[in-house]
């Protein structure tokens, strides 16, 4: 990691906030607008606490997977500021925002996003590779024993069911034993019976690794599962409760 970002390190004033928005917008540039500008998020504030699991619900199109995005570092606020596990995302560049991330932050996507040419084991292994982690094939393999997956290390994405593939994205969201977990609709892609059982177990993981949780959801089952609810209606960003 460079020297630049243990630079910019700062922990936010409650030391227990792992995550923290300071009145973030995002806006681009359209011709459909009358400004010339579309806000797809207005001045959304929130604080997560270390170890909490926190839901964004809202309808599509409003705004979560964008906000989402934002407080991963992923993309970048037009206005407002983030603190992701002790950062301020907006002095960092993509590069820094990429090693702030690396090892404290793992994600679970609707659309599984494993690569279709790696194994099981092999999709699991790579981010910790990357990372430079020296037993990542062992890891690895006690990530996917962790979900139940130790029977199917060599198949490939294309073999396996849609539950199956979940769980081998959450063994690699967990494998890298990350701070915080973000979770983009991630039973969005699948069927009523498997997508409870993929929440129960990504709650089992959170609690065993003591990860920290965000998740965009339209699953009301879900976000109750949660200690906080936050609901964007039309990028305005309320608490629930």
């Amino acid at each position: 990691m460079s020297s630049r970002i243990g630079l910019l390190a700062a922990k936010p004033a409650d030391a227990a906030v792992i995550l923290r928005a300071k009145q973030v917008t995002k806006s681009v540039a359209t011709p459909d607008e009358p400004s010339g500008r579309l806000t797809i998020l207005h001045e959304a504030s929130l604080d997560v606490a270390q170890g909490e699991a926190v839901a964004l619900i809202g309808a599509s199109g409003a705004g979560k997977s964008t906000l989402l995005a934002l407080l991963a570092g992923l993309d970048v606020p037009t206005s407002g500021a983030i603190e992701l596990v002790g950062y301020r995302l907006n002095a960092l560049s993509e590069d820094e925002r990429a090693a702030v991330r690396a090892g404290r932050v793992g994600f679970v996507f609707q659309s599984f996003q494993l690569i279709d040419g790696l194994t099981a084991l092999e999709n699991v292994a790579l981010p910790l590779e990357l990372q430079g982690v020296a037993d990542a094939t062992a890891r690895a393999r006690a990530a996917l024993d962790e979900v139940g997956l130790s029977h199917r290390l060599r198949q490939f994405p294309k073999v396996l069911s849609g539950g199956e593939q979940q769980r081998v994205a959450l063994a690699r969201a967990f494998a890298g034993t990350p701070a915080i977990l973000f979770a983009d609709e991630p039973t969005g892609s699948l069927d009523t019976a498997t997508g409870e059982r993929i929440i129960e177990l990504m709650f089992a993981l959170r609690d065993r690794h003591a990860a920290t949780l965000v998740l965009v959801t339209h699953d009301p089952a879900l976000a109750a599962r949660c200690d906080k609810s936050y609901e964007i209606k039309a990028g305005v960003l309320q608490p629930c409760r």
